[in-house]
Formats: structure tokens, C-alpha cells, sequence
């Protein structure tokens, strides 16, 4: 059930009214994708979200440079780490920004359902953009626990303090659209890791000012990419399941189901396939078996509306069969 807020986007393209037409094998069919004069209904964090990509790269990009020329003048490995791990960050948030920018882009005559696609793909890259700085920061990790190296940890403080409130602002900024979309979830948790990374390289910055023990800075990495590597893990997965055209997280196809099946005039329901067209949008397709005949198209328009409305379906194509002849695919509910 989708509670989300929506924001009509209306590109009020048309169509044609297939509604009763017979085809060869002699259905009746009433295509519906929205009903005629249809409006696509893209989530409001995705219209909002540009300005919370810039400031993010733009803060990033400030600590990258902050962070490297202090890792050469303090003689910190782990800052040097750091700040690549926030270029990879730059990086990523570039990926999942113009994701966001081609989603909002309308449908062409190549691209029928738009270019939403594209932000699962930035999901995917993100979580791979991630693994891989999470293996530089352990390799880096691991030759300094074996090689010791003097730090001035009172510059790695204040340095990593600076990183700290920069990526948890950033982190702030993109908490509000990362429950409903996966591409701005990769965002956040790109910067609450990089936000958790400052904050270990701090407090590891203040133990050795104190205590001389230089071991902490790496050991204490070591834990973060840890806990960097568990919220990864399910954002990689999610990503590659919709690449995949897996049913999209929070959608229950046998809900959907027994809503159709008990529809006034549907004797059975069948070839229903549900797909993600984006991070935030959904796509279903599904025949109707109406033995009485096509019900007509305010009746399939209310069946779209409720669709969109309860079941996050924001674009739904309906075909009605007489049921002759029937041949269609079943699917395994494992």
C-alpha cells in the first residue's frame, strides 16, 4: 500500500481507444495505461531532489581537496583514504544525479517509457562504486597495521571533524527520499558512511594525540567498512533484482491479484506481470477474463486509478478477454 505523495507531472499523451476491439483469436480487448488522457504520477522527492545533488557535490568536492592537502601536510594515510573514498562519492552522487535528470525527461518515440530505467543502473554503479572504495580503504587499513607511521592527530581531528559535518548534512539532505527511491537511498548512504568514516578517523585522530597508539586509525577503518559493506549489500541486491525486472520491494503480486480476481465480472485473472520502470515508478500489465463482454472504460479507468492509488501500479495496461481460446502463461509463486 503506498502512502507516498505524488506530484502530477501530466504528460497527457493519449491513447488510442482500443476498447473492444476483436483480434484474431476473437478477444476483446481494452488496453488501458492510466485510462485515455492518462497522467503519469512521478513521486515529489524526485522533482526536489536537484538541488540536494548540487550542494552535496559541491560540499564533497570541498572536502576531497580540504582532505588531501592535509593528508600530505599531517602525514595521514587514512585522510589521503578518506578523501578517496569521497572522490568515488563525487563520483557516485554525478551517477546518481543525472539518473534523477533522465528520469524526469518525457517519453520519446525510442524510449516509450521514459529514461526512469536509468536510476536503477545508478544504483547498481553506486553499490559497485562503493565495494570498490570499501577494498581500497581495507588494503590501505591492513599495510598500516602492519607499517606504523607517525600522525599528527590533532590536524586528522579537525580535518575529519570538518568531513564529518559536511557528509552528515549531506546525508540530512537525502534522508527525506530514501525510503521510496533506491537511487537517492544509494546517495544517502554514501554519505552517512562517508559521514561514519569521518567520524572514526576523528575519534582515532584524538586517541593518538593522547596516547601515541598509532594502530587505532586503521583498526578503527577496518570496523567502518564493515558497516559500510552490510547497508551495500542490500542496495546492490535490490538494484540488480529490478534490473532484472524482479517485482519491486513492498509490492505483493497476490494482493493484487485477489483485487483483480474479485473485480464484479472477472471470472479469472491472468498473464499479470508487475516490473519497476524506475526507482519510484511501476509497471503492470494484466488479463481480465470477462466472459459478459468489455465492461466498459469508466470502469476500467476506476480499476487503473485504484491500482495506482493503493497498489503503487502508476502505470497499468489492462486487456480483457471473452475467455475462448485462452493460452496464457502461468506464473510460479516461489
Amino acid at each position: 500500500m503506498s502512502t507516498h505523495s505524488h506530484h502530477d507531472h501530466s504528460h497527457a499523451h493519449d491513447h488510442a481507444d482500443h476498447a473492444g476491439h476483436a483480434d484474431h483469436a476473437g478477444h476483446a480487448h481494452g488496453h488501458e495505461a492510466g485510462g485515455h488522457h492518462h497522467h503519469h504520477h512521478h513521486h515529489a522527492p524526485q522533482a526536489g531532489q536537484g538541488r540536494t545533488f548540487a550542494i552535496a557535490v559541491g560540499l564533497n568536492v570541498v572536502i576531497v581537496i580540504v582532505q588531501a592537502v592535509y593528508g600530505v601536510i599531517a602525514h595521514s594515510t587514512a585522510l589521503l583514504a578518506d578523501a578517496g573514498h569521497n572522490l568515488s562519492d563525487v563520483l557516485g552522487l554525478l551517477l546518481a544525479w543525472g539518473a534523477v535528470w533522465l528520469g524526469a525527461r518525457r517519453p520519446s518515440a525510442r524510449y516509450t517509457f521514459g529514461l526512469g530505467s536509468s536510476s536503477i543502473l545508478a544504483s547498481l554503479a553506486n553499490a559497485a562504486l562503493l565495494l570498490f572504495a570499501c577494498g581500497a580503504i581495507v588494503l590501505e587499513a591492513v599495510q598500516r597495521l602492519l607499517n606504523p607511521a607517525p600522525v599528527a592527530g590533532f590536524d586528522v581531528f579537525i580535518v575529519a571533524m570538518l568531513g564529518l559535518v559536511g557528509n552528515g548534512f549531506s546525508a540530512w539532505l537525502f534522508m527525506r527520499g530514501s525510503k521510496e527511491d533506491l537511487n537517492v537511498r544509494g546517495a544517502f548512504l554514501h554519505m552517512a558512511a562517508d559521514a561514519a568514516i569521518s567520524a572514526a578517523v576523528a575519534v582515532s585522530g584524538l586517541v593518538i594525540l593522547y596516547t601515541g597508539w598509532y594502530w587505532i586509525d586503521p583498526a578503527m577503518s577496518i570496523i567502518v567498512v564493515g558497516v559500510i559493506l552490510y547497508g551495500t549489500w542490500g542496495l546492490g541486491r535490490d538494484a540488480m533484482r529490478l534490473a532484472m525486472a524482479a517485482v519491486p520491494p513492498g509490492v505483493d503480486t497476490a494482493v493484487i491479484q485477489d483485487y483483480l480476481t474479485a473485480l464484479p465480472g472477472v471470472r479469472a485473472v491472468h498473464d499479470l506481470h508487475v516490473w519497476a520502470l524506475s526507482t519510484t515508478e511501476n509497471a503492470l500489465t494484466v488479463h481480465l477474463v470477462m466472459p459478459q463482454g468489455h465492461p466498459g472504460d469508466a470502469f476500467l479507468q476506476g480499476v487503473v486509478a485504484t491500482l495506482r492509488r493503493e497498489y503503487s501500479m502508476h502505470h497499468a495496461t489492462l486487456q480483457v478477454d471473452f475467455g475462448d481460446a485462452f493460452t496464457g502463461c502461468s506464473l510460479d509463486r516461489r
